[in-house]
C-alpha cells in the first residue's frame, strides 16, 4: 500500500464511526467526518461536521442536579446525497442504503497527498440490478469555506433513470457521544431554509445560547451531455432539498456535483453569513478546478510540515500529521481558537481546550509558528478570565482552566458519568491548575524556537508573569520542612484526586506541579532581567506588580517541596502509604484496565486508595526537559537528580500505570527514549497505533487524540532528535532507537525556511538553505558548530548502535 493512501475495505457497522473518525477531512476552519453521505446520523452512522471555535452552552437536569455543558456545535449536514433507481417505466426502489440494498466492493481510500476521501462501491438490489457508485469529496484547503462531493453513477446491464436528492439538513442534534445521552443536546435552533433557482438551495441557523449564525449554500449540477429529466428546488422546515431526475444507460456515467460554502458570524470581513455563503458558491469553480487547487494547498502545506521515516512508522506518522494539519492549517493563524483535544473529528470532550497544546505547539513551532502564535493568543485573550478566576478563588495572578471553550471560563463539568457503574460522580479534574504552566512553557518554547522577542516582551510577558503569581499565591510556607507547599491539586496522572478515608479534595505537594511551578517562576524572573527597564516599568503597571513581591518569588522558586520515598520521587505527599493494587489479578479478570478508575468504582472501591496511575505524572517531567534541565531544576530546588534516582523513579511508575490515556505511551515512549532503554519502542509503538487501532475500544469514533498524534511526531523531531532550541542555538543530542533509526524533515527556524535534518547511517546531516539570513549555531554534547546559509554538516552520532 503506498505510504500516502490508507484503505478500509467491507462494511462493517461496528467499525463504522472508527472509520468516519479517521477518514475526517478538514481545513482547519471546518472538518466533516467521513460518513456515508447517504445516511443520516443513527446508530451506526454520524455525519458530523464541526466548526472550530463554535461553541454553545446548555443546561441539563442530571442525577436530580442542573448542570450546564459546553459543546463543540454539530452542524447541520451538508453533506447528505440519496439516490435511487428505476429500471424502464418500473417503479422507484427503495432509498440505496447499507440497509435496503447489499454493498458489494465497498472500499474507501484516504488520499493524504491530496487530501481526499474517496468512496466506491456497487449497490445491488433485487429488482434495481447493479448500480456502480464512485465519490470523491474534499473540504478545501485553498478556500476555507468551501467543499465538495463529486459522485458517479454507472448502470451495470440496465437502464432507467436516477433520483437524486441532494440536501443540506438542520434536523441534528449532538449525538456522537452516547454517554452524554442524558443530557440536552439540541444546540441549533432557527433554521431557515430556501433556493435560488437554478442550482442552489441554502439553509441558515443560530446556535440556541451562544447566538452564532451559520450558513450553507450548496450547488448541484449534473455533468452530462444531457439534461435531467427533472430538477426541482423545495425547502422544508429544516431541509433545504435539491431533486434531480436522470437518465442512465449502460456505459454513459451520471455524475453529480455538489459544492458547498459555510460561513458563520464568527467570520472576519463579512456582513451577513448567509448572503456570503450563497455568493461563494455561486461563485466557486468546478469540482475538476476545486480539485486542482485543492491539491495544490496540501502540496505547499507539505512542503512546510512533512517528515520522512521509512516504514510502517512513517506512514503512521503522516498519518498523524495529516489530522494535525486538519485541525490546526494555516487558516488557523486567523481564528480566535484553540488546540480541541479530539480535533475536530467527533463530539468527545465535547470539544473542550484541555493542556494539548504541551504536545502540539512544539511541532508546529519549527514549521507553522505563525499557528502556534495564535493558539498562545487564544490563551492571552482569556487571560482576563483566568484573573477573575483566580480572584473568586482567594487567589492572585491568572488561574487557567483545566477546560476551555468559548471565552476561558471553567468548562469542566462537575459531575461525570462512569459508563461501568451508571453511576454520575463528582469531577475533580479542575484541580489541574498545572495547565497554567503548561501555557507558560508553551510561551517560551515558542519564543525560544522562533525568536520572536516581540511577543516575549509583551503578550508572553503579561501571560508568564500573572501565571507565576498565581503560583506565589497558592504555596504556603510550612515550618515543619522550612519549604513551600502548594496543597489541594491534581497532576497528569488524573485518577487521584484527593486521599483515601478523606472527603477534602485534592492532593499535596503533587511533584509535577511543584516543579514546573518552580520553573516558571525562574523563567518569569529571568524574562523580568532581561527586559529592558521602560517595558518592565509599563508592565508593572499595567499588572500592578509591585516589585517587592518579586524576592518572594526568587525564595519560592528555589524552595518548592519535593517529595521522596524508597528512594524515588514520590508522585505526592504521602503517595507511599497507599495500597499496591494486584495488578495481575486484575488483568485477569478484566483483559484491559487501562479504565481502572472506572473498573474499581464500579466495585464501590476508589484507585485514589491505591499505587496506580492512570498515565505518566512524575514521568511528565522528562519529557518537557532533558536530563540536564531537569538536573538543573531539581538542584535549585535544593534536592539531587542523580542518574539513579531517575533510572528507579522511572522503574518504579512503569510498573504501576494503567496507560487509561493515549498520551501516556507516548510519554513513556519518549522517556525510556530519551534514557537509552530498550524498551522504548514497546511504548513508541503502542503510541502509534492507538487510534488506528483504537486501542482504547471505542473512544476514537468520538474523535481522534490530538495531542497523542501530534506527540508522536514530536517524540521523533524532538525526542529521538534531542532537539531544543535555547540560547540562540539549536541544541541536539540524538538517542538511539533502532526501529526509528533513520528520518528527515526540514524546520522553519530563526528566519530560514527549510533547515535540513536527516539521520541515516549513523550520522546526523544538518542543512541550512542558501539565503541572506545568519548563520545557524548547533550544539551537540561533544561540540559546537557553526553552518552557514548554502552549507551542510555531516555529524557522526556517538554511540548510534547502542540498544
Amino acid at each position: 500500500m503506498s505510504e500516502w493512501t490508507w484503505e478500509w475495505t467491507g462494511y462493517d457497522p461496528a467499525a463504522e464511526r472508527l472509520r468516519e473518525a479517521l477518514c475526517t477531512l478538514g481545513n482547519g476552519y471546518f472538518a466533516t467526518r467521513g460518513a456515508l453521505p447517504e445516511c443520516r446520523a443513527g446508530l451506526v452512522h454520524y455525519p458530523g461536521t464541526y466548526a472550530a471555535g463554535c461553541y454553545n452552552r446548555l443546561a441539563s437536569t442530571v442525577a436530580g442536579r442542573q448542570v450546564v455543558n459546553e459543546d463543540l456545535v454539530n452542524l447541520p449536514n451538508w453533506l447528505l446525497l440519496r439516490f435511487r433507481v428505476r429500471r424502464g417505466e418500473g417503479a422507484w426502489g427503495p432509498w440505496c442504503a447499507p440497509g435496503t440494498h447489499t454493498l458489494l466492493d465497498h472500499r474507501h481510500i484516504l488520499d493524504l497527498r491530496r487530501g481526499t476521501l474517496t468512496r466506491s462501491s456497487r449497490h445491488h438490489g433485487e429488482e434495481t440490478g447493479l448500480l456502480g457508485v464512485e465519490q470523491i469529496r474534499l473540504v478545501h484547503m485553498g478556500d476555507p469555506h468551501l467543499a465538495a462531493l463529486r459522485t458517479v453513477f454507472t448502470a451495470e446491464g440496465w437502464s432507467g433513470e436516477i433520483e437524486i436528492e441532494s440536501s443540506l439538513d438542520g434536523e441534528v442534534i449532538n449525538g456522537n457521544v452516547h454517554r452524554y445521552r442524558a443530557l440536552d443536546r439540541h444546540h441549533v435552533t432557527r433554521v431557515r431554509t430556501g433556493a435560488q433557482e437554478p442550482h442552489t438551495a441554502w439553509l441558515s441557523c443560530r446556535t440556541s445560547a451562544s447566538d452564532i449564525a451559520v450558513a450553507m449554500a450548496a450547488r448541484t449540477t449534473v455533468v452530462a451531455d444531457r439534461a435531467p429529466a427533472s430538477s426541482g428546488l423545495r425547502a422544508t422546515r429544516h431541509r433545504a432539498v435539491h431533486r434531480l431526475v436522470v437518465p442512465i444507460v449502460p456505459g454513459r456515467p451520471v455524475t453529480v456535483d455538489k459544492t458547498v460554502a459555510l460561513h458563520t458570524s464568527r467570520d472576519t470581513a463579512i456582513s451577513d453569513p448567509l448572503g456570503e455563503a450563497v455568493d461563494r458558491v455561486n461563485a466557486a469553480e468546478d469540482f475538476p478546478a476545486l480539485l486542482d487547487s485543492h491539491a495544490a494547498a496540501w502540496e505547499r502545506l507539505w512542503r512546510r510540515t512533512d517528515m520522512q521515516v521509512p516504514g510502517e512508522a512513517g506512514r503512521i506518522l503522516r498519518f498523524h500529521l495529516f489530522h494535525v494539519l486538519q485541525t490546526l492549517s494555516p487558516h488557523t493563524a486567523d481564528l480566535d481558537v484553540g488546540v480541541p483535544a479530539r480535533g475536530l473529528h467527533g463530539e468527545a470532550y465535547r470539544g473542550h481546550v484541555f493542556w494539548d497544546e504541551l504536545f502540539v505547539l512544539p511541532y508546529l513551532n519549527l514549521h507553522l509558528p505563525e499557528v502556534s502564535r495564535a493558539l498562545l493568543d487564544y490563551r492571552y485573550r482569556r487571560l482576563p478570565q483566568a484573573c477573575k478566576a483566580a480572584a473568586a478563588a482567594g487567589r492572585s495572578g491568572a488561574m487557567y482552566p483545566w477546560q476551555s471553550g468559548s471565552n476561558g471560563r471553567e468548562e469542566t463539568q462537575e459531575w461525570h458519568l462512569n459508563p461501568a457503574s451508571g453511576r454520575w460522580l463528582p469531577d475533580r479534574s479542575r484541580l489541574q491548575h498545572h495547565v497554567g504552566s503548561a501555557i507558560a512553557y508553551n510561551v517560551w518554547q515558542y519564543c525560544e524556537a522562533t525568536g520572536d522577542t516581540e511577543y516575549l516582551h509583551t503578550r508572553g510577558a503579561e501571560m508568564l508573569l500573572q501565571i507565576a503569581r498565581f503560583w506565589a499565591d497558592f504555596a504556603t510556607f510550612d515550618p515543619d520542612t522550612r519549604r513551600y507547599r502548594i496543597r489541594g491539586v491534581a497532576g497528569p496522572d488524573e485518577y487521584h484526586d484527593g486521599y483515601p478515608g478523606t472527603d477534602r479534595p485534592g492532593l499535596d505537594d503533587n511533584t509535577y506541579t511543584n516543579v514546573t511551578a518552580a520553573w516558571v517562576l525562574t523563567r518569569t524572573l529571568e524574562l523580568l532581567r532581561r527586559l529592558p527597564a521602560w517595558r518592565r516599568e509599563e508592565l508593572f503597571d499595567r499588572v500592578r506588580l509591585n516589585s517587592d513581591e518579586l524576592p518572594r518569588w526568587e525564595e519560592i522558586s528555589r524552595r518548592l517541596r519535593v517529595p521522596f520515598h524508597q528512594g524515588v520521587i514520590s508522585q505526592f505527599e504521602g503517595y507511599d502509604e497507599l495500597a499496591e493494587l494486584d495488578w495481575e489479578a486484575y488483568r485477569k479478570r478484566y483483559g484491559t484496565i487501562r479504565r481502572l478508575d472506572r473498573i474499581l468504582e464500579a466495585e464501590d472501591d476508589t484507585v485514589n486508595r491505591y499505587k496506580a496511575s492512570k498515565q505518566a505524572d512524575v514521568l511528565m517531567l522528562g519529557y518537557l526537559f532533558s536530563p540536564v534541565e531537569l538536573q538543573a531544576l531539581f538542584r535549585r530546588l535544593g534536592y539531587d537528580l542523580d542518574d539513579d534516582i531517575w533510572r528507579r523513579t522511572v522503574d518504579y511508575y512503569l510498573r504501576r500505570t494503567s496507560h487509561g490515556s493515549t498520551l501516556s505511551e507516548l510519554v513513556h515512549g519518549l522517556v525510556l527514549a530519551k534514557a537509552r532503554r530498550a524498551e522504548a519502542w514497546q511504548y513508541v509503538h503502542e503510541a502509534l497505533e492507538a487510534d488506528i487501532a483504537d486501542i482504547q475500544g471505542g473512544t476514537t469514533g468520538e474523535g481522534i487524540h490530538l495531542g497523542a498524534m501530534a506527540g508522536t511526531l514530536d517524540l521523533v523531531q524532538r525526542g529521538l532528535t534531542g532537539l531544543a532550541t535555547r540560547e540562540d542555538a539549536l541544541w541536539l543530542d540524538p538517542v538511539p532507537l533502532p526501529a526509528l533509526s533513520e528520518y528527515g524533515f526540514a524546520l522553519r527556524y530563526r528566519g530560514h525556511w527549510g533547515v535540513g535534518v536527516r539521520r541515516r547511517s549513523g550520522r546526523l546531516e544538518i542543512s541550512v538553505p542558501d539565503s541572506e539570513e545568519s548563520p545557524i549555531r548547533v550544539v551537540l554534547a561533544d561540540r559546537a558548530v557553526t553552518i552557514r546559509p548554502g552549507e551542510t554538516c555531516s555529524l557522526a552520532v556517538p554511540n548510534s548502535s547502542s540498544p
